[in-house]
């Protein structure tokens, strides 16, 4: 995308992003974030009742927790993960350039220790059949990357970037291409296990636009995850989301893009 394509798209996310806001009046954005006190006010799984007994060694932030032993369960998968990122990192870093995309973000490749055990805590608190291992194991974007090209480059270089990565040993785990739907999150979301170290991550591909629009929403997500946020006020948040996305523009075949075919086994 040229550059006064982009601005012009930009201008467009913003216009959409300000008659959102219009919807609600100028505190719709105003959250309650605390990301240094304790609470003890939520159970670590659903319907259970009662306070959160996380304990010294535990894990706690915004009506959420972890017990001792789960939040050492989290801080042993981070150390796994830390481990495996710089191989992972070489393959990404070669795609992208392969594929003559912007790796956008390199610097937070690896996900917070608070914001892994948010996601995790998270989980257990909605899913209460679930345990640590569980959810551990379903996770994805430890490590993540994001790829952006423009419009103009944006399918044949997911193509391009996608086939590298399974042509070296990566393996699709996950392919959410959101592209097609008409409202909510534009882009394509991809989840692979490494060679080797067998490691879970995470790589976007992006425009430009989609980032942005990425980006806006995420300030608004965060207020919508909240357990302290209402159900009419996660409404308004979500219709805010979907304002935003609305206004990306779809490159020429995106929603038709598809994983990489599987690679065949060696012959015994």
């Amino acid at each position: 995308m040229s550059t006064p394509h982009l601005g012009r798209a930009a201008a467009v996310l913003a216009a959409a992003l300000a008659l959102a806001t219009a919807t609600t009046g100028p505190t719709a954005y105003a959250a309650a974030f605390d990301t240094t006190g304790k609470h003890t006010t939520a159970m670590r799984g659903g319907d259970r009742g009662g306070q959160c007994e996380a304990g010294p060694d535990g894990w706690t932030r915004e009506g959420l927790c972890l017990s001792a032993a789960d939040n050492r369960k989290v801080d042993a998968y981070l150390a796994r993960a830390r481990a495996a990122e710089p191989s992972i990192s070489r393959d990404v870093r070669a795609a992208a350039a392969l594929s003559q995309a912007e790796l956008v973000g390199f610097d937070h490749r690896l996900k917070s220790p608070d914001s892994l055990k948010r996601k995790v805590a998270t989980d257990l608190k909605e899913h209460p059949e679930r345990n640590a291992d569980d959810v551990l194991a379903r996770l994805s974007d430890a490590v993540r990357y994001t790829l952006q090209w423009p419009d103009g480059r944006y399918t044949a270089g997911v193509t391009i970037a996608a086939e590298v990565l399974s042509h070296w040993g990566s393996d699709t785990m996950k392919w959410s291409n959101t592209w097609g739907r008409e409202k909510g999150y534009k882009g394509l979301n991809t989840g692979w296990r490494a060679p080797g170290s067998l490691q879970l991550f995470e790589v976007q591909f992006h425009t430009p636009a989609s980032k942005y629009a990425q980006e806006e929403t995420h300030k608004l997500y965060e207020e919508q995850r909240l357990p302290s946020t209402s159900p009419e006020r996660k409404k308004e948040l979500q219709a805010q989301q979907d304002a935003i996305s609305a206004a990306v523009p779809v490159p020429y075949g995106a929603p038709t893009l598809a994983p990489p075919a599987p690679r065949l086994a060696p012959a015994a």
